[in-house]
């Protein structure tokens, strides 16, 4: 059983230490890895905005740096908590790490990686 108000209490504290000088819209992203893991991200603007980082590709990036394998459930909040979507490029960032199985907190409720990003292109295309 997934404690789904501890994964968006760790998404809304680590958006807090988010560097968002440019929108002032800070993101946290909290994730599990199969082993239970907690991994954490918060979006890093740039004054080159092409080059932001998002708060997923922080997680997503402390999850293999960590030595874990595959996210299984993650979510994604604004700075005051509220749960919101990824954007596209991190849905495909999300589906590669968690594959369709993945579980993501949306503002409509719990969603599968395949819902969320149906037909997606992933590793299964390259074989």
């Amino acid at each position: 059983m997934v404690d789904w108000d501890a994964l968006r209490q760790a998404a809304t504290e680590v958006a807090q230490r988010a560097y968002a000088p440019y929108s002032g819209f800070r993101v946290g992203a909290a994730g599990l890895d199969q082993d239970g893991r907690l991994v954490v991200g918060c979006n890093v603007e740039n004054a080159g905005y092409g080059v932001t980082l998002c708060a997923e590709c922080g997680m997503i990036s402390q999850l293999y740096a960590t030595g874990g394998t595959r996210l299984t459930h993650a979510v994604c909040v604004n700075g005051g908590g509220d749960v919101i979507m990824p954007c596209g490029r991190c849905r495909q960032l999300l589906y590669e790490a968690g594959g369709a199985d993945l579980e993501l907190m949306t503002p409509e409720g719990v969603k599968r990686m395949d819902e969320v990003l149906p037909l997606a292109f992933g590793p299964d295309d390259l074989a």
